[in-house]
């Protein structure tokens, strides 16, 4: 097993977390955003969760969720993380963890040096970050794009105060070098290793996972 844990998100068929739990992954997530095309209804985030087996960490992605959505999803799917991919101030980040009682992970999106500077503020609040691509302007979906970010931004900037996760635009090609240019400990990918959108292709999931082996 590779020490850099992987996150596939996305997952939207039984037969996607089987491929994940094959590939050896340590986090599985499920999007609960109607935008997405790995949307999942709760009754289905549900069944995939309960088929995860023990050890591995079910997340559930929500953007700029209510606290009625967020209540009728802890009571639906069993979690053991919620991951924010919106707008959420720190505010909200730690009203969030205190109300449920889960880890919360932060997504981050970077374009430039400049917005490194959240990564900082948001260390405070959350279990973990998510350091993604920021979306194309004009883009509907705040992740899942396809896009990877200048990765050198990273360089030499190891020693966060909380675990993070690499993400954007990361694939079976170019993971290697986005680890060794980050020093991450962990990745986060959904439109890399499909055929279609939202459409898990288990061949890639596995050459990913090979891509990390020591």
């Amino acid at each position: 097993m590779s020490d850099i844990a992987i996150k596939f998100c996305g997952l939207s068929r039984p037969a996607d977390v089987s491929a994940a739990v094959d590939a050896a992954a340590r986090y599985v997530g499920f999007v609960l955003f109607e935008k997405s095309p790995r949307n999942v209804s709760l009754d289905t985030a549900r069944e995939l969760a309960l088929q995860v087996p023990s050890g591995i960490a079910k997340v559930a992605l929500t953007v700029n969720a209510d606290d009625t959505f967020l209540d009728t999803l802890t009571a639906t799917v069993p979690l053991d993380m919620l991951q924010l991919h919106g707008s959420e101030t720190p505010e909200r980040v730690s009203q969030i963890r205190a109300r449920y009682g889960l880890p919360v992970m932060k997504a981050i999106g970077i374009r430039e040096a400049a917005d490194l500077e959240a990564i900082d503020t948001y260390s405070e609040v959350a279990d973990q970050l998510l350091i993604d691509a920021k979306p194309p302007r004009g883009a509907d979906l705040p992740g899942g794009n396809g896009a990877a970010f200048d990765w050198d931004l990273l360089a030499n900037r190891k020693y966060w105060t909380v675990p993070w996760m690499l993400a954007g635009g990361l694939t079976p090609e170019n993971v290697a070098e986005a680890t060794a240019k980050t020093g991450a400990k962990q990745v986060d990918l959904s439109s890399g290793v499909e055929s279609a959108p939202g459409v898990k292709d288990h061949a890639l999931m596995q050459a990913f996972a090979a891509a990390l082996a020591p």
